[in-house]
C-alpha cells in the first residue's frame, strides 16, 4: 500500500479529479494548502506598500492506493496538473504500514477498497 501525496495548481484540480474518475481512482482527500518552491513568489504592491508574496496557494491531494492503482493515479496526475510551467507541483509516494476503516474494522488493502 502506498500513500500518494500532491501539490497541484488550484486551477488544475479539475482536470486531476477528472482523469483519476478515468483512470478508476474515486478515493481522496482534497486540502487548500500555502506553498513556495522553485517560483520563489512574486511582489505586490498595497496602498503604495510593496510586499512579498512567497506562499502561494495550492491544493493537496492525499490518495492511499494498492500497489496495482500506484503507477496509473501517478501518472494520471502528471498527465492532468502538468502545464510546463514552473510552479505545476510534486508528487510523493511513501510506504503505507496500515489503514483501518472505522466503521468495519476492516485492515490493509481491503480497507482501502
Amino acid at each position: 500500500m502506498k500513500l500518494i501525496v500532491a501539490y497541484i495548481q488550484p486551477h488544475k484540480l479539475e482536470d486531476v479529479k477528472k482523469a483519476l474518475a478515468e483512470a478508476e481512482v474515486g478515493k481522496m482527500s482534497v486540502t487548500n494548502s500555502l506553498g513556495c518552491g522553485a517560483q520563489m513568489g512574486y511582489e505586490e504592491s498595497y496602498r503604495g506598500i510593496k510586499f512579498e508574496v512567497n506562499l502561494l496557494k495550492k491544493i493537496r491531494l492525499e490518495i492511499a492506493v494498492t500497489e496495482p492503482f500506484l503507477e496509473k493515479t501517478v501518472e494520471a496526475i502528471i498527465q492532468s496538473a502538468r502545464t510546463g510551467e514552473i510552479g505545476d507541483g510534486k508528487i510523493f509516494v511513501m510506504d503505507l504500514t496500515d489503514c483501518i476503516r472505522i466503521r468495519t474494522g476492516e485492515h490493509g488493502w481491503n480497507a482501502i477498497g
